[in-house]
C-alpha cells in the first residue's frame, strides 16, 4: 500500500494540483456554514421572534450551497489533468516491465490483464481517490470549524465517536487489502489462461482437446469467483465502522441534549450540531468508508501488483552470433495442450544450420504455430528438447525474434517503433532495415522516421511492414515469421523473406507456395509424421505437400495479386 501511495503522490503535477485544490475552497462553504446558519436562524431569528433574520440566515446557506456547487463543477473539470498523465506513465511502466521480465526469462503471466483491465482500474480508482480524499477533508474541516463556532460542548460530544469510527475504518484496510489482492491475482490468472487457450484454439480443436481447455478455463474462473465472494467480509467491516463513526455522534448528541440545555446551550445550537452531523460528518465518513473500502483498496492492491510485476533485472543487450545465424535443433520434441490431449507434435527431430531458410507447411491447426512458439521459448515441451546454438530455447534470450501474423504497432514515432529491439541503432542502420524489407514508400508516406504513428489509422499490411522492419533491425540472428507477410502481396513477401534470409537463419510458417519454393528446406506437418527435406525431395515424398501446392496455385488464379 505504501508503495502505491508514494507512486500516486509522485504522479501529481504541481500546476494541475494547485488548480484542483483551489476550487475546493468554495465547495467547503456549505459544510462550514450549514450548522451555523441553522443555529442562528433558530436562536437569533425564529425563536427570538425575528423571522426576517432567520430567513436571511437560510438565504446565506442557500448562497453557500450555490457557491459549493460551482466549485465542485470546476474540480471535476480539472480532474483529467491529473489522472491522464498518471495513466500514461503507468502504461509505460507496465509495458516496459513486461518486456524486461520476458527478455530476462522471468514469469510475465497476466501482462495483458495488467496493460488493459488493471491499468484502467488503477486510473479510475486514482481519480476517485483524489475526489474522495479532497471531499472528505473539505467537509470534515468545515464541519469541525462550524461545530466549534456554534458551541464547543457540542463538538466534545460529537468528535470522539466520529474519530473512533474513522480509526476503525483505517485499521481494517489491511484485512481488506489481502482480500482484494487475492481477487486481482485471480483476475490475472483467468486472463492468462483464457488468452493462451484462445491463442491455441486451432490446435486444440484439431487435437480434440477442447474439453481439457474448457476445464482449465473453468478452474481459473471458479478461483476468481471464490476470491470475489471473500470480499463480502470487507463490506461487513465497513458497515460496522460507519455505524460507530456515523450514527454514534448522532446518538451521543441526542442523549446529551438535556445536559447541554442545562448548561446554556441553545436549542438552535443543538440543531446546528445535528445539522453538521447529518449533513457533514456522517455523509463524509460514509463516502470515505465506501471509497476506501472499494476504490481505495482496489487502487492500492492493483497498482501495487502492477508495480511489483514491472520489477525485473535489466536485461543484458542481445549479442549477434558470429557466422550470420543460429543453429536450431530439436530432439524428440513432443507437445500437447493438456495431459489427456493428443500431441500436436510428436517426437520431432530437426536440425537447422546457421543461415538456412526453412519453410514449415501444413493445414490449419496442425501445429505450425505451436512449433514457432516452442522454438521461440514461448511454450514448454512436454517431452524432448529444442535448442538454439546448443542453449535451451527458453534460455536463448536475444537469439530469436518472432513476427506473428497480428503485428503490433504502438503510439510513438516511426523510428521508436522500428528501433524498439535495438534502441542504440544508428540512422543508417534504421534506413537499411527500412529499405531491406521494402518499407521505404510507407515511411515516406507517413512523414519519415520522426512521424508520430496512430496505430488505429494503419492498415494490417502497413503494421506488418513496420513490424518486419523492427525485427530486421533486431540483433537476433534467428527470425521466425509466423504468417508475418499474409497481408502483403507476393512480391512484397518475397522481398521481405529475402531480406531476413540474408541477415541470418530464417523459419517461415508458409501460407503461400512461394515461401515454400524459395526455402532451402521444407518441413511438412500432417498430424501423423513430419517430412523434411529439399523442395523437390519433399514434393516426391509428401502427397500433402503436392496437394497444398495445387491448392495455393488454384487460389492464386482465383485471387491474383493486385
Amino acid at each position: 500500500m505504501r508503495r502505491a501511495l508514494l507512486y500516486g503522490l509522485r504522479s501529481l503535477r504541481a500546476g494541475p494540483l494547485a488548480r484542483f485544490l483551489l476550487w475546493s475552497a468554495p465547495e467547503a462553504l456549505p459544510a462550514a456554514v450549514a450548522g451555523l446558519a441553522i443555529a442562528r436562524a433558530v436562536d437569533d431569528g425564529f425563536l427570538a421572534g425575528r423571522p426576517g433574520v432567520g430567513m436571511l440566515w437560510l438565504a446565506a446557506l442557500l448562497a453557500a450551497s450555490g457557491a459549493g456547487a460551482f466549485g465542485a463543477a470546476q474540480v471535476y473539470r480539472r480532474l483529467g489533468d491529473l489522472t491522464e498523465p498518471f495513466r500514461d506513465g503507468l502504461v509505460r511502466v507496465v509495458v516496459d516491465g513486461a518486456l524486461r521480465r520476458a527478455t530476462a526469462g522471468l514469469d510475465h503471466e497476466g501482462a495483458l490483464a495488467r496493460l488493459t483491465h488493471q491499468a484502467e482500474i488503477a486510473r479510475d480508482s486514482y481519480a476517485g481517490l483524489l475526489v474522495l480524499v479532497r471531499s472528505f477533508a473539505v467537509t470534515t474541516v468545515g464541519a469541525v470549524l462550524g461545530l466549534a463556532s456554534v458551541a464547543a460542548p457540542v463538538l466534545a460530544w460529537v468528535l470522539p465517536p466520529f474519530l473512533l469510527g474513522l480509526a476503525g475504518l483505517l485499521l481494517s484496510l489491511g484485512f481488506a487489502a489481502r482480500r482484494q489482492y487475492a481477487y486481482v491475482r485471480g483476475d490475472e490468472r483467468l486472463s492468462a489462461v483464457a488468452a493462451s487457450t484462445l491463442a491455441a484454439a486451432r490446435d486444440l480443436t484439431a487435437t480434440g482437446a477442447r474439453g481439457w481447455a474448457a476445464e482449465r478455463v473453468g478452474e481459473a474462473a471458479d478461483a476468481q469467483a471464490r476470491a470475489e465472494k471473500a470480499l463480502a467480509w470487507v463490506t461487513a467491516l465497513r458497515v460496522l465502522c460507519l455505524a460507530i463513526g456515523g450514527a454514534g455522534p448522532l446518538l451521543a448528541l441526542l442523549a446529551a441534549g438535556p445536559w447541554l440545555l442545562a448548561r446554556g446551550v441553545g436549542t438552535g445550537a443543538i440543531m446546528g450540531g445535528l445539522t453538521y452531523v447529518l449533513m457533514g460528518l456522517r455523509p463524509a465518513l460514509g463516502a470515505l468508508a465506501q471509497g476506501l473500502g472499494a476504490g481505495g483498496l482496489r487502487f492500492a492492491v492493483t497498482l501495487g501488483r502492477l508495480l511489483d510485476a514491472a520489477d525485473a533485472p535489466p536485461a543484458d543487450p542481445p549479442q549477434v552470433v558470429a557466422g550470420g545465424g543460429s543453429a536450431v535443433s530439436t530432439r524428440g520434441l513432443t507437445f500437447a495442450y493438456g495431459p489427456h490431449a493428443a500431441p500436436v507434435l510428436r517426437g520431432l527431430d530437426l536440425d537447422l544450420r546457421e543461415g538456412e531458410r526453412l519453410a514449415v507447411v501444413g493445414p490449419s491447426g496442425i501445429g505450425k504455430s505451436t512449433l514457432a512458439g516452442l522454438v521461440c521459448g514461448l511454450l514448454t515441451p512436454g517431452a524432448g528438447t529444442v535448442t538454439i546454438d546448443g542453449v535451451d530455447a527458453r534460455e536463448a534470450r536475444g537469439q530469436r525474434v518472432l513476427i506473428p501474423q497480428e503485428a503490433h504497432v504502438f503510439t510513438g514515432t516511426l523510428a521508436e517503433n522500428i528501433a524498439y529491439h535495438h534502441p542504440g541503432a544508428t540512422a543508417a542502420q534504421l534506413d537499411a532495415s527500412i529499405d531491406a524489407v521494402g518499407a521505404r514508400d510507407l515511411v515516406e508516406r507517413l512523414g519519415g522516421p520522426s512521424a508520430v504513428l496512430s496505430p488505429a489509422e494503419l492498415s494490417a499490411g502497413e503494421r506488418q511492414l513496420i513490424a518486419l522492419a523492427r525485427a530486421h533491425l533486431s540483433p537476433a540472428p534467428l527470425a521466425v515469421l509466423d504468417e508475418a507477410c499474409c497481408h502483403l502481396d507476393p512480391a512484397a513477401e518475397e522481398r521481405a523473406e529475402g531480406a531476413f534470409a540474408e541477415r541470418g537463419t530464417l523459419i517461415v510458417i508458409a501460407h503461400r507456395a512461394g515461401s515454400a519454393l524459395r526455402a532451402d528446406r521444407v518441413l511438412v506437418l500432417d498430424g501423423e509424421e513430419a517430412v523434411l527435406g529439399a523442395r523437390d525431395e519433399v514434393i516426391a515424398r509428401s502427397p500433402l505437400f503436392r496437394d497444398l501446392l495445387g491448392h495455393w496455385e488454384h487460389d492464386a488464379q482465383i485471387h491474383p495479386a493486385s
